[in-house]
């Protein structure tokens, strides 16, 4: 048992400390918000295109870099109001810019797949985290309820599932992608993750009762899944964790990995119902 819990330690200060950070920048004001997503995708891409370069690929970090964090922050802007919505057009002149750098690069054995790669980055990275200001301003306005909302509930997945399964785990979840994750743990996480659901529905307004307790479930599904892509790339590359960054939690594709199959999912929820 002492072995299951053996980065606890390390593991609580840093979830703690990160969690403040993120809830004291997401309650406190739009700008602040804003900023700590920027981080996220900035050092998530990084530490993509940093394990991608592991494996041989070659992507192009910097404009790929570039393009990911642009999306980002162009969408909050549109979102905000302050730029026109016919400026999301400019994403796709942009990106494809890619191609044209690619043919100025010296000789590479297989330049499609590192476009791809580069790609991916954008894709898997940033714009999750940009569809999420849709869902910052969903009543047209700022409101920090529904992101610190989502956020509580994807922790407390991660949270039940850590307990859960550590104590309890014996069945295996998805055994040839990640073989520790369990069950009992994904049920733990679950009964946790609906618990703080419900409490969203009770502090936070700006979404009713059965809103909550559909996106319970989505996030349930959605963060679960999201970890399971994050191990498989690992796995693809044979390292254990993306990074070391984060004391106790690997890099911050292994912290938010949970957002970035959940939010597009969240959204999409959102906007259709």
């Amino acid at each position: 048992m002492a072995s299951k819990f053996s980065n606890l330690v390390p593991r609580l200060i840093t979830g703690i400390l990160g969690a403040a950070g993120i809830i004291f920048g997401v309650a406190f004001s739009e700008w602040t918000y804003f900023l700590v997503f920027f981080i996220i995708v900035l050092f998530s891409m990084l530490e993509f295109y940093k394990l991608s370069g592991l494996d041989g690929m070659v992507p192009q970090k910097t404009f790929g870099l570039f393009c990911g964090l642009a999306i980002y922050s162009l969408s909050f802007f549109i979102e905000r109001g302050e730029v026109s919505p016919k400026y999301y057009y400019l994403i796709f002149p942009l990106v494809s810019c890619v191609y044209i750098i690619k043919l100025y690069k010296q000789f590479e054995r297989k330049p499609f797949t590192n476009i791809a790669i580069t790609f991916l980055g954008i894709f898997y990275n940033a714009v999750p985290f940009a569809l999420l200001n849709i869902a910052a301003y969903e009543n047209e306005k700022y409101n920090y309820q529904i992101i610190l909302g989502s956020l509580l509930i994807l922790w407390a997945t991660d949270t039940g599932a850590y307990f859960a399964g550590s104590i309890f785990g014996k069945r295996k979840l998805f055994e040839r992608i990640s073989p520790k994750k369990s069950w009992e743990g994904f049920v733990g996480g679950a009964i946790l993750a609906m618990v703080f659901a419900y409490g969203a529905s009770v502090y936070f307004t700006s979404l009713a009762l059965w809103q909550w307790l559909c996106i319970g479930p989505i996030i349930i599904i959605g963060g679960t899944y999201g970890d399971l892509v994050e191990s498989l790339l690992k796995r693809s590359i044979e390292i254990k964790d993306s990074g070391n960054s984060l004391p106790g939690h690997g890099g911050f594709l292994d912290r938010f990995d949970g957002l970035f199959i959940s939010a597009p999912f969240i959204v999409a929820f959102l906007e259709i119902f």
